[in-house]
């Protein structure tokens, strides 16, 4: 029997048995020889220099330390990055790609429970579910003139920012009832956006004209803040932002002014900081829900992620390309 290559765990053991449950784990050490007992989280380590030197490939997630340069001289026979998260953007350095590191994400994994978070907040926002509970709550009673009020989601305008994975899962969800979706991409032409089945618009656009507004857009130097005071103010009164991005993307202090005054609505999944400070007025306003930054992968949806991992690898051992490869050029626009 051929000897099966080396790998090593990078990443924080508490997510381990989360990540590779029994049947997932066994198939992983059918491939590689992988010791599920040593995860690494600090490649100066002296004692792992000799397993470090021949290892092939990383399986890595949050926790794992940056693979730099001096990492990679320690590693001669690496040969693949399997990442069970999302970005590597901050963990891989771009010397990973120019020694012809095969480098993998389970992002697209990731994408799926965000996604799925969304869909549920944007239905609920269109009945405008989180207003009437309080007011029911307060009332005991049925709010008057329920049926006349502008909820329901018959023909309702949303607008997407970023065709990321997730924007693109979002609008996939989204197919099956009766919204108009705008989207704003700066990398997705008119035609593109028509494929998805989507309308393509300038951003200051879609803000005026969508009565709830998500974001998916990737957190780069030309993003921050891409919702500031006066984009803000173009939403409707009355309309809603969705945040599971990034919190940078929004100017926090400029949003929190718009929340205060109770023209819009805000669910908030990521904030900047993160966690809010203890003080934060949107803690205690009625017309924001805030989430611990939950929509990702949580709990089992982990277990998703660790068999993304194991299928790019056999993919690798078989000669055969990645689903999900990260290129070097990609990392400039992408989370």
């Amino acid at each position: 029997m051929p000897q099966r290559p080396s790998a090593l765990f990078a990443l924080n053991d508490r997510n381990l048995p989360l990540l590779f449950p029994p049947a997932t784990l066994a198939r992983l050490t059918e491939l590689v020889d992988i010791d599920p007992a040593l995860t690494v989280t600090d490649f100066g380590d002296p004692a792992l220099g000799e397993r470090l030197a021949g290892t092939e490939f990383l399986i890595t997630g949050w926790g794992c330390p940056i693979v730099t340069p001096t990492v990679l001289d320690g590693l001669p026979r690496l040969r693949g990055v399997l990442h069970t998260a999302g970005t590597v953007k901050a963990l891989l350095d771009p010397e990973v790609w120019r020694r012809g590191v095969a480098v993998s994400t389970a992002a697209a994994a990731n994408a799926l429970p965000v996604a799925e978070y969304t869909l549920g907040v944007i239905l609920l926002l269109g009945k405008d579910v989180l207003g009437l509970h309080d007011e029911y709550r307060a009332a005991r009673a049925f709010p008057p003139g329920l049926t006349h009020r502008d909820v329901g989601n018959v023909g309702r305008r949303v607008g997407i920012i970023g065709a990321s994975r997730i924007g693109r899962r979002v609008i996939e969800l989204l197919r099956p009832f009766d919204f108009e979706v705008l989207l704003h991409d700066p990398y997705v032409t008119a035609a593109e956006a028509r494929a998805l089945g989507v309308r393509a618009v300038d951003l200051d656009v879609l803000l005026a004209s969508s009565t709830i507004v998500s974001v998916h857009a990737p957190a780069t130097p030309e993003t921050r803040h891409l919702l500031d005071a006066a984009r803000l103010a173009l939403l409707p009164d009355g309309a809603a932002l969705v945040n599971t991005a990034r919190g940078s993307l929004v100017d926090t202090e400029a949003l929190t002014k718009e929340l205060v005054t109770g023209r819009i609505r805000a669910v908030l999944d990521v904030t900047e900081p993160e966690p809010l400070p203890a003080e934060s007025p949107l803690f205690r306003l009625p017309n924001v829900l805030l989430t611990p930054h939950v929509a990702g992968s949580l709990g089992n949806e982990l277990s998703r992620l660790g068999r993304t991992a194991v299928d790019e690898l056999e993919r690798l051992l078989a000669g055969r390309p990645l689903a999900y490869g990260v290129q070097l050029a990609e990392l400039a626009r992408t989370a």
